[in-house]
C-alpha cells in the first residue's frame, strides 16, 4: 500500500508545475503545428522520476502510489495534454505490464531503462479492425520450437515509431477465446519489427501515434510475458489502471481550458464591466468548476482502491467516463467563453478543445465504459 503525504504530493505537483512551465509551455504552439515528439523532454521527465512513478525503488524508480501518478499527470496535461497522455501511456501501458506480469530477469532488464527515461514504451493492443473487439486481433504468434514468430500489425501505437521497446499482444489461440492470446516484449530493432503509419491527428499532436508491423519477427521464448493466453486477461487488468491516468489526462485538459476561460472573463469588458458579471458566463464558469471537482474526486477513489489492491474495474471507468466527458464539456464551454479569440490559434483553449476529443475514445470508448459499468452494476 503507498501513502503519499500532502507535503509531499503538493511537492510533486510544484516539480512538475515548474518544469512544465518552463520546458514545455514554450514550444506548445511549435510542436502541435508539426506534430514534433519532444523525445529530450521525455528524458529529463525521466531524470524527475516521472517515468517510473508507479515502478518500485529497486527496479529504478520513484515507488510512489497512484495518487502521486495522478496528481503529476494533472499538471503535466494543465499546460500541454499530449506531454500528459505520452506519460501515462508510458507508466500505465508498458512499464507497468513489465512491472505486473514480467519475471524477475524481465523486470530487472527493461524497467531501470524505462523508468530513467533513458528509454520511452509502447503498448500494442489495438489492430486496423479490431480496437474494442480485441479478442479478434489477427496479429499472430505461433510457437517454434524455443521461439515465436510474430506476424502482423498493430495501429494507434502512442510512441509506435520512437518507442525503444514495446509490449505486444498478439493471438495464440482461436478468435474470440478469452485464453487466445499472449503478451511478448520486443525490442526496437528485433529483425521483422518496424514502423508504419504515423496518423495525421486532430488533437494531441505531439504525442506519437504510429502503427507497429511485424513480418516474420523471431523472439525467444524468454520475450513472452507471463503465461500462454493470459495475454487479453493482463491487458483488462492492465487498462482497469490504465483508465486511471486517463481521468488525470481529462482532469489536466479540463482545468487548463477552464484556468484560460477563468481568467480571460475576468479580463474580457463587455458593455462596462468584465463578462464574469453577466450570469450566462459565471454559470458556465460554475459548471466547468463543479464537473471538474467532481472527476477529480472519482479519480483520486480510483487511485486509492488501486493503491490498496482493491478490486477497480468499476471505479476506473466510472472515473474515466465522467473525466473524459467532463473534458469535453469544458473545453467546448471556455471556447464558447473567449467567443470568436477561442476560434483562433492565438489562444490556448482551441487546442485544449482538440485535445479534448481523444479522452473520451483512448484506452476504452465511453461506450465501452457504459458497458463495462452496467456489466458491473447488474452482476448478480
Amino acid at each position: 500500500m503507498h501513502t503519499e503525504t500532502a507535503e509531499n504530493q503538493a511537492l510533486i505537483e510544484q516539480t512538475v508545475r515548474d518544469f512544465a512551465e518552463r520546458h514545455i509551455r514554450p514550444h506548445i504552439r511549435q510542436w502541435d503545428e508539426t506534430q514534433f515528439f519532444p523525445m529530450d523532454i521525455f528524458h529529463q521527465l525521466g531524470e524527475l522520476g516521472l517515468l517510473g512513478v508507479l515502478v518500485p525503488v529497486a527496479y529504478g524508480g520513484s515507488g510512489l502510489g497512484y495518487r502521486a501518478y495522478v496528481a503529476a499527470i494533472i499538471e503535466l496535461s494543465k499546460v500541454d495534454p499530449s506531454i500528459g497522455l505520452s506519460m501515462a501511456a508510458h507508466n500505465s501501458l508498458c512499464t507497468n505490464h513489465i512491472l505486473m506480469f514480467g519475471d524477475e530477469d524481465q523486470k530487472n532488464t527493461y524497467l531501470p531503462r524505462l523508468a530513467s527515461g533513458e528509454w520511452i514504451g509502447a503498448w500494442g493492443l489495438t489492430e486496423p479492425n479490431t480496437g474494442s473487439d480485441a479478442g479478434n486481433m489477427r496479429t499472430v504468434a505461433v510457437r517454434q520450437g524455443d521461439h515465436w514468430v510474430l506476424n502482423g500489425s498493430k495501429n494507434f501505437i502512442t510512441h509506435g515509431k520512437s518507442g525503444h521497446v514495446a509490449v505486444v499482444i498478439a493471438r495464440t489461440g482461436e478468435p474470440g477465446d478469452k485464453h487466445g492470446a499472449t503478451a511478448f516484449i520486443v525490442e526496437r530493432g528485433t529483425a521483422g519489427f518496424s514502423a508504419g503509419k504515423k496518423e495525421d491527428k486532430l488533437g494531441m499532436r505531439a504525442s506519437e501515434t504510429a502503427e507497429m508491423i511485424f513480418q516474420d519477427c523471431v523472439l525467444p521464448d524468454s520475450q513472452r510475458l507471463g503465461k500462454v493466453g493470459e495475454g487479453f486477461i493482463q491487458s483488462l487488468k492492465i487498462l482497469d489502471g490504465g483508465r486511471i491516468s486517463i481521468a488525470a489526462l481529462s482532469i489536466g485538459t479540463a482545468l487548463g481550458a477552464y484556468e484560460a476561460a477563468l481568467a480571460y472573463a475576468k479580463e474580457r469588458k463587455q458593455f462596462g464591466q468584465s463578462i464574469s458579471r453577466f450570469q450566462g458566463i459565471a454559470f458556465k464558469l460554475a459548471d466547468m468548476y463543479t464537473d471538474i471537482e467532481a472527476s477529480r474526486l472519482l479519480t483520486e477513489h480510483a487511485a486509492d482502491l488501486k493503491d490498496s489492491g482493491q478490486k477497480v474495474s468499476l471505479a476506473s471507468s466510472v472515473a474515466k467516463l465522467h473525466a473524459s466527458e467532463t473534458a469535453v464539456r469544458v473545453a467546448n464551454e471556455a471556447v464558447q467563453i473567449f467567443g470568436g479569440y477561442g476560434f483562433t490559434k492565438d489562444y490556448p483553449v482551441e487546442k485544449f478543445y482538440r485535445d479534448s476529443k481523444l479522452c473520451t475514445i483512448g484506452e476504452g470508448t465511453s461506450e465501452i465504459q457504459r458497458l463495462v459499468i452496467s456489466r458491473e452494476i447488474l452482476r448478480d
